[in-house]
């Protein structure tokens, strides 16, 4: 694994599995010192000019890095299901997606970094100039990243910087470091100068400090609403961001959809990654005639999943990423219940570790199930008889992400997707759906900006035009 440079007096930092708490590897913090070593060479690579990757370079590096991560696949898969849980079965599929999303940076270059020309000649005052744009790259990145995709995020918030030619510091988060210093060492290998691509372990006060600095013209933020808002409050005059946080996604089926098509697709969306995922299935506003139905095939396919150690092969949903974060959840359930909801199956710890797939019917609106991210394996299933009404309960919270409907009408999918409010609506699909290279958005307070490989490289760039004036 890397080894992470830091003053003399940085702590270090055991990094445990969730799966059973053991000891994967012990790395060292970085202090405010090293923050500011990291924003100088950042800062001074950016300044020279004269030493920027040329862009057929910067491609050639992405490509190389992307076989040098198809070469350690199954090693990647490996580590991302002993740091953050991920079953393994799920664990591939990222690695894939980060090879995927590696390429298209450096294919997304031929399109993102083309300028166009401005008509001049068309008033007295602009005759005989000749004008024209480029983009150039922005400036210093710092990217603050999640634990719950540990290798894809670090592509999607880093790969678009080394593709348009910013010098970038990427903060993973402090449960799931190992697999973002991997890649960082990939890069390097493939060919990236160093300190192009700085990977920090910091406490939060030092990610702080380097977020707001005047040096830094991007930030790129995956994690909560609360530390994400408050970041963007305190960026220096000018700097740009993007802002990825959470939401409590909604899905309306109404009474043509097929469960059969249904219930696997909801199973898979909502239990994915024991629910820690940001587009996660959580409400499930099904019109009363199939309520129930739908409810009881759910919590039967999610009684039927495999927990246990994300490296066991047979694991479907793996642990939480924290103790805490059971504790949490089971709290929110027991609320719920108390308040009236039906828990059809689930709904206590299973240790420490894991907590039971658990199916809800019908909780309170109020409730913390019903108005916060569970980021858990938890869906609640509300009947309706009014889909207005249905629609007007998923978009009256203050989070908008993305939702899905389900149906076999054309012009009830239509009219749906046209009522909610989210910034991606799925037809018959689960609400976690996503490719990398479409738009990926939190609206409201569920985030600032657009992700997805090239909005972000857009983002990673400004305009330049010239304006020539001929003899």
């Amino acid at each position: 694994m890397t080894a992470l440079a830091s003053s003399n007096d940085a702590s270090s930092i055991t990094i445990t599995s969730p799966n059973d708490g053991s000891a994967l590897d012990t790395i060292p913090m970085q202090s405010a010192a090293d923050a500011e070593r990291m924003l100088a060479t950042a800062s001074a690579l950016f300044k020279d000019r004269d030493g920027w990757l040329p862009s057929h370079e910067r491609m050639a590096i992405l490509h190389k890095t992307a076989e040098l991560v198809e070469q350690e696949q199954d090693a990647l898969a490996q580590l991302i299901a002993a740091e953050g849980g991920k079953p393994l079965i799920d664990a591939r599929v990222e690695v894939t997606r980060a090879i995927d999303g590696i390429k298209l940076a450096a294919n997304e270059l031929l399109s993102v970094m083309r300028g166009e020309e401005i008509p001049m000649g068309h008033t007295k005052a602009t005759v005989g100039r000749t004008a024209f744009t480029v983009r150039e790259p922005i400036g210093v990145v710092v990217a603050l990243s999640a634990f719950n995709h540990p290798l894809n995020l670090i592509v999607h918030q880093v790969m678009p910087a080394v593709a348009v030619g910013c010098p970038a510091i990427v903060k993973p988060a402090s449960t799931t470091p190992l697999c973002c210093l991997r890649l960082c060492e990939l890069l390097q290998e493939a060919g990236l100068p160093e300190g192009w691509v700085q990977p920090i372990v910091c406490e939060n006060d030092v990610a702080e400090k380097l977020a707001t600095d005047t040096r830094i013209q991007f930030l790129t933020f995956i994690g909560s609403a609360r530390v994400g808002w408050m970041l963007r409050s305190k960026l220096a005059s000018g700097t740009r961001c993007a802002l990825e946080h959470g939401g409590v996604a909604p899905v309306i089926v109404d009474d043509t959809a097929s469960l059969d098509t249904v219930v696997p697709s909801l199973l898979k969306g909502g239990f994915y990654h024991a629910g820690q995922v940001c587009v996660s299935v959580q409400r499930i506003y099904a019109h009363a005639s199939i309520a129930k139905e739908l409810a009881d095939k759910l919590a039967d396919g999610a009684a039927r999943l495999v927990v246990g150690d994300a490296r066991d092969e047979k694991t479907e949903v793996g642990p939480l990423i924290l103790p805490r974060e059971v504790e949490r959840v089971d709290s929110w359930v027991k609320e719920a219940i108390d308040a009236g909801a039906t828990c059809l199956t689930g709904g206590k710890p299973i240790d420490t570790r894991y907590y039971e797939p658990t199916v809800l019917f019908d909780p309170p609106a109020d409730a913390k199930v019903s108005t916060q991210e569970v980021f858990g394996p938890v869906v609640c299933v509300y009947p309706y008889t009014d889909r207005l009404q249905a629609i007007e309960a998923a978009n009256s919270l203050d989070v908008a992400f993305q939702a899905s409907v389900f149906t076999e009408r054309l012009d009830i999918a239509e009219d749906t997707v046209a009522r909610l409010d989210a910034s991606a609506v799925m037809v018959n699909d689960h609400t976690a759906f996503r490719s990398d290279w479409m738009p990926f958005a939190g609206r409201r307070a569920s985030g600032y900006g657009v992700g997805g490989i090239g909005y972000t490289m857009h983002d990673m760039t400004q305009l330049k035009m010239t304006v020539i004036k001929h003899a």
